[in-house]
């Protein structure tokens, strides 16, 4: 893993950029801009992937494994977090001397000065950031934005729009959601993580009061999440607009309705619209909540922005339906923090009807399920009927001996409600032996978990069901 750099400089020009890591949803969405922005794109990426295939057809040279003589005569190299200081095109990159620059560094030198909304948060940054640039289409608007994930009914993580406004999912993660200059910051919530980069809950909070007090002209932040509240008793911006169930929410939300679809009343200083969502759950309802009140700091009435919040018809892997076999839906999501799965798994229960639902989650990285492991099982045995239990998802990280996806499957307290595995195909055989007609299976985790759908689909046609 590469810590980024955010002293070293960010060139003003760049004719040549070269993506290390290419393949990714944040990085593949860098490179379509920086193609609509007249710049020669070329990239690497481990394994060939939708992403890749569809940058080769905007005209980007692109290439599955990484090599040194993919670099040809880039000017300038963009890289994430997630590759090895080993990587041949970055030490080539390196001994050349060319501009090396993080993803972020990249996202800064696009937005160019722009009006910009962040969107930070442990969880539901991809779909409060869908919500707020789809409603602005809905509104007139044509934002530039950087999606984490592609929003459904775009087609796309990133787009290069006709206005000033600019709106991006701000990584935490590495603290890089500090080098951009916000005029609005939406905090979703502060969930304690990547403690691997912070070091501590204290150090993880103080980024987010730094970023709140950042904003040039408004912060808004959950009235209701704990980590939110102790942020906003550091932030002494001027313009704080809260929103949630609390009472003294500045929009509050009151009369949700779960059943499907969720729905739910906003009021914001005394004005009060219904709002009726085509996505299920009680935490939508918040994204939600967070995009109208965004879209209340850029100008919009209450009324209009939580009629054009409504359109919002999702993110891809976020509670996304790949199929359907045997009676048997199955679904993916990105969920790869307790929090995050047990929304995903609260609103699926919303939809599920008399059906069963059936988790296969792959804990993600060896830092993270370590020092999760007790929650992940809680939440899981909470939540879900019954769990399949993958093997870590390492990513940057390198293995840490005795920490499997056996750790978590262990702390369940019945062993009855949860089987670890970890060869895909004998998972996949045993989803599909256990499932039954009206059961609803759900892939879990940010790694490659929702590979496996094509072998649970396959399994659940040619196994008699259990």
């Amino acid at each position: 893993m590469i810590r980024p750099d955010l002293s070293l400089p960010i060139p003003e020009d760049i004719t040549a950029a070269h993506f290390i890591g290419i393949g990714g949803s944040g990085m593949s969405g860098l490179a379509r801009m920086f193609l609509d922005a007249g710049i020669r794109v070329s990239g690497s990426d481990r394994a060939d992937s939708a992403n890749l295939q569809a940058l080769a057809a905007l005209g980007a040279d692109v290439h599955v494994g990484h090599d040194a003589a993919h670099l040809g005569d880039a000017d300038t190299v963009v890289h994430t977090g997630a590759i090895w200081p080993e990587n041949p095109e970055f030490v080539l990159a390196k001994e050349r001397g060319l501009h090396v620059i993080h993803r972020s560094q990249a996202l800064h030198w696009l937005i160019g000065g722009r009006r910009l909304v962040s969107v930070a948060g442990a969880h539901g940054k991809t779909s409060s950031t869908g919500m707020i640039v789809t409603a602005l289409r809905e509104l007139g608007a044509d934002p530039n934005f950087v999606n984490g994930g592609v929003i459904e009914q775009l087609g796309t993580s990133s787009s290069s729009g006709t206005d000033e406004l600019f709106v991006i999912e701000a990584d935490e993660s590495d603290g890089t959601f500090l080098l951009y200059d916000t005029s609005v910051a939406l905090i979703t919530n502060v969930d304690p993580d990547h403690l691997d980069h912070y070091g501590s809950d204290e150090a993880f909070h103080e980024a987010f009061v730094t970023f709140a007090n950042g904003a040039s002209e408004a912060v808004v932040i959950s009235s209701d999440d704990p980590g939110a509240l102790r942020v906003r008793a550091g932030i002494t911006h001027p313009h704080v607009i809260s929103f949630g169930f609390a009472d003294d929410a500045d929009l509050r939300i009151t009369d949700v309705v779960t059943d499907g679809p969720v729905a739910a009343t906003l009021t914001m200083r005394g004005e009060s619209a219904r709002m009726q969502l085509t996505v299920p759950g009680v935490h939508n309802a918040i994204n939600a909540a967070g995009a109208v009140a965004v879209l209340t700091a850029l100008g919009y009435s209450l009324t209009d922005a939580a009629q054009a919040v409504q359109g919002f018809a999702g993110t891809v892997r976020r509670l996304e339906l790949h199929g359907v076999a045997r009676g048997v839906s199955v679904y993916d999501d990105y969920s790869h923090h307790p929090t995050e799965v047990r929304a995903a798994l609260e609103a699926m229960r919303t939809i599920v009807g008399d059906g069963r639902i059936i988790a296969i989650q792959q804990p993600h990285t060896y830092s993270r399920t370590q020092h999760m492991f007790r929650e992940f099982a809680e939440v899981l045995e909470t939540y879900a009927d019954h769990t399949v239990m993958l093997d870590v998802y390492g990513a940057r990280e390198d293995p840490v001996p005795g920490v499997t996806g056996e750790l978590v499957s262990g702390a369940f307290a019945d062993q009855g409600n949860v089987h670890y595995v970890a060869d895909w195909q004998q998972a996949a055989d045993y989803t599909a032996a256990v499932a039954r007609d009206g059961d609803y299976v759900i892939t879990l985790g940010c790694g490659n978990v929702y590979q496996i759908i094509p072998q649970v689909l396959d399994a659940l046609r040619t196994t008699a069901e259990g």
